[in-house]
C-alpha cells in the first residue's frame, strides 16, 4: 500500500500560474478596483486555478468527519472522558452537533466516519464503518500505531475522497472528533516544525495549568520514547499520532489529486497537512485554511505550511465548523467571480 500511496502523491502537481493569471484577469474585469474584494479575489483565482476550468461548478460540498480515540488518555491529558467521542458520533449522526448547524448553514453534507472510535456502533447507523482499530495505543508507553495501521487509516481517508469526487463533489472540508487528540496533534507539530512541545501544545477541551504542564510532560515522554522524525512523516505518524489524523492526511491528498480543494478546520486537521505535506510539498495549493484555532500551536503550523487564515474567531471546537465557514466565503468568492458584471456588460467607464 506504500506503493500506492507513493503513485497518489506523484500525481500532485503544483498550480500552473497561467490558470491563476487567466482567473485574475477575469477578476480585473469586473466593475470593482483590482483587487478591492481582497482574499475573496484570491480564493476566487485559487480555486480556478485548483479546477482548471474558467468557470468551475461549485455547487455540491460536503465535511467529512474522522473520528478516533486515543491512548494517551490514560495519562490524563483531558478535561473529558474517553466515552464523549462515541457519544458525539451519535450527535452528529442525528444532526445536533455544531458542524450540523455550521454545514446546514452553507448547503454542505456532513459525513461522519468511525476510523478509530473505541466503541460498536448499531450497522444501521448513518455512519461510514471504517474502523482501522479501536482507538491508538499510548502514544508515552508505546508507538501509537503500527506503521501499516496508519498507512491503512490514510488509505482510508483517500478513498472517502475519491469516493466523494465520483459523487460529483466539488469542494471537501476536512473535521475531527477524538478526545485526546489535540496531544497528538501538538507533539506532530512538534515533530515538523521543530518547535518544543511547550510552544505546540494548548488547553485543548479547556484543562487547568497542573493539566497542562502534565500535557507537555507527556508529550515529551512520547517523543523522547518513539524518536519520530518529520524525514518519515508516515512513521511520525504512526508514533505519536491519530487515526483521524490519517484519515484527514489522506482526504487531503486524494483531493489534490483529483484537482479539488481541501478546507481546513483547525489544529487537528492542519496536523493532518503537516503530514501531508511532507508526503507531497505541492499540496499546499490545494489547501483552504478556514480559520486560526484559539490553539497557540496552530499559527505554528500555518506558518509552516506557508498558509494564511481566513477568518480569527477564537474557534477551539473541531468538528469541522471553521472550515463550513471557509466553503462559505471561497463560495462567495466565486460568486463574486461568476456573477459580477464587466465593465463592458455593465457599460461602466474602466480605469484610466
Amino acid at each position: 500500500m506504500e506503493y500506492e500511496l507513493a503513485q497518489l502523491t506523484a500525481q500532485i502537481k503544483p498550480l500552473d500560474p497561467q490558470w491563476t493569471a487567466r482567473a485574475q484577469e477575469r477578476l480585473d474585469s469586473l466593475t470593482k478596483p483590482p483587487g478591492s474584494l481582497g482574499r475573496l479575489e484570491e480564493l476566487a483565482a485559487q480555486y480556478a486555478a485548483i479546477r482548471e476550468e474558467i468557470f468551475p461548478p461549485l455547487q455540491i460540498k460536503r465535511v467529512v468527519v474522522f473520528a478516533a480515540d486515543h491512548g494517551v488518555v490514560a495519562e490524563k491529558v483531558s478535561a473529558y472522558p474517553q466515552e464523549v467521542t462515541f457519544q458525539m458520533v451519535y450527535n452528529f449522526v442525528r444532526g445536533g452537533a455544531g458542524i450540523n448547524v455550521l454545514a446546514r448553514h452553507v448547503g454542505a453534507r456532513v459525513e461522519v466516519v468511525d476510523i478509530g472510535v473505541n466503541h460498536d456502533f448499531e450497522p444501521d447507523l448513518n455512519l461510514i464503518s471504517r474502523k482501522v482499530a479501536y482507538g491508538t495505543r499510548n502514544m508515552a508507553k508505546e508507538p501509537a500505531m503500527t506503521r501499516e495501521e496508519a498507512l491503512r487509516a490514510v488509505w482510508v481517508g483517500v478513498e472517502r475522497a475519491q469516493e466523494a469526487l465520483e459523487e460529483g463533489v466539488d469542494v471537501l472540508a476536512a473535521g475531527d472528533m477524538g478526545i485526546g487528540n489535540t496531544t497528538a496533534a501538538a507533539a506532530l507539530t512538534a515533530v515538523f516544525t521543530g518547535r518544543p512541545a511547550g510552544a505546540a501544545a494548548g488547553r485543548g477541551t479547556g484543562i487547568d495549568a497542573s493539566t497542562y504542564n502534565h500535557k507537555i510532560a507527556v508529550i515529551n515522554r512520547a517523543l523522547a520514547l518513539n524518536k519520530p522524525t518529520a524525514d518519515d512523516p508516515l512513521g511520525a505518524l504512526a508514533a505519536v499520532g491519530g487515526l483521524e489524523i490519517a484519515g484527514i492526511t489522506g482526504l487531503i491528498l486524494g483531493a489534490a489529486a483529483a484537482r479539488r480543494p481541501l478546507v481546513l478546520d483547525g489544529f487537528i486537521a492542519t496536523a493532518g497537512a503537516l503530514v501531508a505535506a511532507r508526503m507531497a510539498p505541492a499540496v499546499t495549493d490545494y489547501l483552504i485554511a478556514a480559520h486560526r484555532s484559539a490553539e497557540p500551536g496552530h499559527q505554528l503550523m500555518l506558518d509552516h505550511l506557508g498558509l494564511k487564515p481566513l477568518v480569527s474567531l477564537q474557534m477551539r471546537l473541531g468538528e469541522g465548523t471553521g472550515a463550513a465557514l471557509g466553503i462559505s466565503l471561497l463560495e462567495a468568492g466565486w460568486r463574486i467571480y461568476r456573477e459580477m458584471a464587466t465593465f463592458e456588460e455593465a457599460g461602466v467607464a474602466g480605469k484610466e
